[in-house]
């Protein structure tokens, strides 16, 4: 038997005291979204695993609640989570210039480090802009201290024959 074979079998004819509880209970399934014969099921179930006791039982108002409860903690971690990633991506920049401070120094004595990541930038291939080396360093561009450690490591390693400047940009020499 298909279920629409089974509609009057698995009907019940239940009548309220007054047409306004009608009004009020169609008014609830619609903001449900919900059509009423669902509404009264749900809440007939959810009375009766209620009235049994049921371990872990929680009524669909009390799922909407948690719901709403966990969209606005998600809310709220999704902004701390870009807040975070803001503050560590500028500590990380400033790691990086900070590493890299010494190229700075005119009176440094010692062995240099170069910014393996800008090695690995120049040795791509193509000729790079400094801009395009910033931003592929995760500097900003504005940052004239950054510009300066960036611009001293390139021309150590143009001193070295590693690097050349183009009109184009710098390029890795071979």
């Amino acid at each position: 038997m298909g279920k629409t074979d089974t509609i009057k079998k698995r009907a019940i004819y239940v009548y309220l005291p007054s047409l306004e509880m009608v009004h009020h209970w169609k008014e609830l399934a619609s903001r449900q979204d919900l059509s009423v014969s669902k509404f009264v099921t749900e809440h007939v179930e959810d009375s009766l695993r209620q009235e049994e006791g049921e371990e872990g039982f929680m009524s669909r108002a009390e799922l909407m609640k948690k719901a709403t409860e966990l969209e606005s903690q998600v809310g709220e971690l999704s902004r701390e989570r870009r807040m975070l990633r803001t503050v560590v991506g500028k500590l990380e920049r400033d790691l990086k210039v900070q590493s890299t401070r010494d190229f700075l120094d005119e009176e440094f004595e010692g062995t240099r480090s170069f910014d393996r990541e800008l090695v690995e930038l120049l040795r791509v291939g193509r000729s790079l802009m400094d801009d395009e080396l910033l931003e592929g360093l995760g500097l900003e561009c504005d940052d004239m201290e950054a510009r300066k450690t960036v611009g001293k490591q390139l021309e150590s390693l143009e001193s070295y024959g590693l690097v050349k400047a183009t009109s184009n940009g710098w390029v890795w020499r071979e």
